[in-house]
């Protein structure tokens, strides 16, 4: 129990530094250029019935986490959307979203990070756009899946590390083991 309070106690305060750096503007200019960019980027399905298909599958999976259908639906288009968009895996952020906040759209952690993917409100400001909802799904995710790729990106595909860094737990690996371990036991399954 100690080790995972350790990372527990670890994670809060790089979340906490992430947030205070904002606040003395050592920001990632980079990601804030990207952030911006996303929030004005409006894509669409490209495949109807591939999308229709994934769709149905998904819905199928996440019942159990979202019982409403409606509710459900709208977070899965919006995720295959904004995860397209990144040129990321959608079952990626749909493990992400699952580790981060059990598909609660209104959850806030200890940090202070909100909505499904868990963004830090700092960004809002940082990009000037201060009125914008994290707990609004498309916005959340439109953040979330620009951070994960830019944390792509920077780490060069190593997913482990992209992983850490998005969760603040750069250096350590359970975090991404419990987006893995989602992945391939629920989202990837055939």
């Amino acid at each position: 129990m100690t080790g995972f309070r350790q990372i527990a106690t670890a994670a809060v305060l790089t979340a906490l530094l992430a947030s205070s750096a904002a606040a003395r503007g050592n920001v990632d200019p980079e990601l804030r250029s990207k952030l911006m960019a996303a929030v004005s980027d409006a894509s669409s399905f490209e495949d109807r019935f591939a999308a229709e298909v994934w769709l149905t599958d998904m819905s199928n999976r996440l019942d159990g986490l979202v019982p409403d259908h409606d509710e459900r639906f709208a977070i899965l288009k919006a995720v295959h959307l904004e995860a397209s968009r990144a040129d990321l895996p959608p079952e990626l952020v749909l493990a992400v979203i699952e580790v981060e906040s059990r598909f609660d759209r209104f959850a806030v952690s200890r940090a202070g990070a909100r909505g499904l993917m868990q963004i830090m409100p700092f960004w809002l400001k940082e990009i000037g756009r201060p009125d914008d909802n994290l707990f609004h799904v498309a916005t959340n995710l439109r953040f979330g899946c620009t951070i994960l790729r830019h944390y792509l990106d920077i780490e060069k595909g190593n997913l482990l590390k992209a992983l850490a860094r998005y969760n603040g737990s750069t250096g350590h690996r359970w975090y991404a083991d419990r987006v893995f371990s989602k992945l391939s036991r629920k989202w990837y399954r055939q």
